[in-house]
């Protein structure tokens, strides 16, 4: 007896329907919420006009003019609404009927329209930005009729600093792709045992000796490599350089928020001020070579210290006008408070309990000193042990379940569980990723499969969970370039989470339809992403006899080439031009490698799938 498997492995994660953007021919990414395809497409010319209501909708109206006129040379005339009877060409309109970062977007033949509230016709635009199409000699919008909003307030990546440091332009280039998708959030981890990358005026030895350290671990965990480089390495951001990265994100509608890491994470700050440690003389104290948690924390028993952190949140404010403070709060060893006395005396005075109680006292007090500056505290899960600040949101980092607990306990929470959002997990066999983190995997899947908000949750705990955030830890990532491996294409993956409603998700237009097309703009350009392996093919085993294998390239444009020679796949190998037949005897085994090869000529990993008749 013979069995036929059809290897389509991607439909292990499929709704029953393409989403109606793929049917269209659309490739939105994120899926809007609502979206209505009619006949006939919008074409934009040089007689098309661009029109604003007001001086909100003007600064949308002026974005695309300037992107027609930089990718297309297009030079269209701009003219408020007033000026002309006629409505013909694009139109942006100021409302805020829609509701906070919502949008409507019409296109027929003779007129599109965008309205919302500034950041909803913002979104509109990037919207538009991906429909515009090519055709000949002419750039055309299908037309169709869009309501959109987002699923969550909070949408956003935490980029980590700390490690390695990255250029200006890195930073940029990052937010830039955040506001494409309709991401909001840049949660900027500025400090950290192994350098301090702020500038505080007040405090020049943060950057003078803080951001510096004499040397860096090249791996840990269960890798290969062990030992450090014996080479300086440091930088910081200077506060110009910071309040131009801010500028450049909010006129893309991206909130930066700084994180200053408190109670613990603090060696390079201690290097810098040893006076700030626990003890009557402590120090001194190096800036963190090797990777890991240090005992050596914030004292939390004098007041010198929440003289310094006041100092420096000041400075920090006044740089970041985002409603959040990220505190940190994170992995605070309690061995140097145990054995204080002035973390000791602390405790006493104020009927503490333990170390735990003495952590919450350090967070509640910060956040007191924040609130009185008219802003939130923001801290990860671990601000929940020994009681939390009372109006403190909680990042669940460690768990779901730290978030489910912090939305129970009635404080907002935003998910970054390691379990499905970490940037730094690698996507597929350790030895053919770059170095990562020893532990923890998170493909593309498992990313876009994740749904922040916990069914356990009753419909009231569920308004507490106000949106999803992934990490970028960067033990591992010593230059940008890796960086963007590591987020591209996760991002999109990310950004559809946070951004579409589960209902609207489609699993199958995502990985076959939609992001096939965001990929093949992707490779255009010099930013480096992961290339998905082939559609329909996994590092797996399959048993059986008769086999056709139906593959899809996972970037438009793209090459899919294979061998059954037990060699790596390369271009001289055969190329998927019609589905393969794999027939097998009893007791027959074969491997199946296979690439996709891109129009730009990035590559895939190697997928070895192997087909066993027992």
């Amino acid at each position: 007896m013979k069995y036929i498997f059809i290897c389509y492995l991607w439909a292990l994660l499929a709704v029953p329907v393409y989403g109606q953007s793929s049917v269209s021919g659309v490739h939105l990414i994120p899926e809007p919420a609502s979206m209505v395809i009619k006949n006939g497409s919008h074409i934009v010319d040089e007689n098309t006009v661009i029109r604003y209501t007001d001086g909100i909708s003007k600064k949308n109206a002026v974005q695309l003019q300037e992107y027609l006129f930089k990718n297309y040379g297009l030079n269209l005339k701009l003219l408020s609404r007033r000026t002309e009877k006629s409505d013909r060409g694009i139109s942006f309109v100021s409302s805020k009927a829609k509701g906070k970062e919502s949008y409507t977007f019409k296109a027929d033949p003779s007129v599109i329209e965008i309205s919302g509230d500034d950041t909803g016709m913002f979104y509109g635009l990037q919207t538009l930005f991906q429909l515009i199409k090519v055709k000949g000699q002419k750039l055309e919008v299908p037309c169709l009729e869009i309501m959109d909003k987002p699923r969550y307030a909070y949408r956003g990546i935490m980029q980590d600093v700390g490690y390695h440091i990255y250029p200006v332009s890195f930073i940029k280039s990052q937010i830039e792709m955040l506001a494409k998708y309709k991401m909001n959030v840049y949660h900027w981890h500025l400090t950290e045992d192994h350098g301090w990358r702020i500038e505080i005026k007040k405090y020049p030895k943060l950057t003078s000796v803080g951001a510096y350290r004499a040397s860096t671990q090249i791996s840990n965990y269960v890798d290969s490599l062990n030992g450090d480089d014996h080479l300086a390495y440091g930088g910081f951001y200077t506060q110009e350089e910071i309040k131009e990265i801010v500028a450049f994100a909010a006129e893309r509608h991206v909130t930066v928020i700084p994180e200053i890491e408190l109670p613990g994470h603090s060696l390079a700050a201690l290097a810098a001020y040893p006076e700030l440690a626990c003890g009557d003389h402590p120090g001194p104290f190096k800036v963190a070579e090797r990777w890991g948690i240090f005992e050596d924390v914030y004292c939390a028993g004098k007041e010198n210290t929440f003289k310094f952190l006041e100092d420096v949140l000041t400075e920090v404010m006044e740089l970041f006008p985002s409603p959040y403070i990220h505190i940190g709060g994170d992995e605070c060893p309690k061995e140097r408070w145990k054995k204080c006395k002035h973390c000791q005396k602390r405790i006493k005075d104020n009927h503490l309990k333990d170390e735990f109680e003495l952590q919450s006292y350090f967070v509640k007090r910060i956040e007191k000193f924040v609130n009185s500056k008219g802003r939130k505290i923001i801290g990860w899960d671990e601000i929940l042990e020994g009681g939390l600040a009372p109006n403190a949101t909680v990042m669940s980092w460690r768990t779901i379940d730290e978030g489910i607990k912090a939305a129970k306990q009635g404080h907002d929470v935003v998910m970054s569980p390691l379990s499905h959002v970490y940037f730094d997990f690698i996507q597929g066999k350790r030895e053919l990723e770059p170095l990562a983190i020893g532990w923890g995997y998170n493909p593309l899947s498992r990313v876009y499969g994740y749904d922040p908000t916990p069914t356990v949750l009753s419909e009231k705990e569920k308004q507490h969970i106000i949106g999803v955030e992934a990490a970028i830890w960067t033990e591992h990532m010593d230059t940008y370039r890796k960086v963007e491996y590591m987020l591209y294409p996760r991002l999109m993956a990310l950004a559809e989470i946070a951004w579409t409603f589960p209902e609207k998700k489609d699993s199958v237009s995502f990985f076959e339809q939609r992001l096939p097309k965001h990929l093949a703009e992707l490779d255009k350009t010099d930013k480096i992403y992961r290339v998905p392996s082939p559609i329909g093919v996994s590092d797996t085993t399959l048993i059986g006899a008769d086999f056709n294998l139906d593959l899809k390239v996972s970037v438009e444009g793209a090459k899919i080439y294979y061998n059954f020679e037990g060699q790596d796949a390369r271009e001289t190998d055969f190329l998927y031009e019609k589905p393969i037949r794999i027939i097998l005897n009893k007791g027959e085994r074969r491997a199946l490698k296979s690439i996709v090869i891109t129009p730009s000529g990035r590559r895939s990993v190697n997928t070895t799938t192997i087909f066993k008749n027992p």
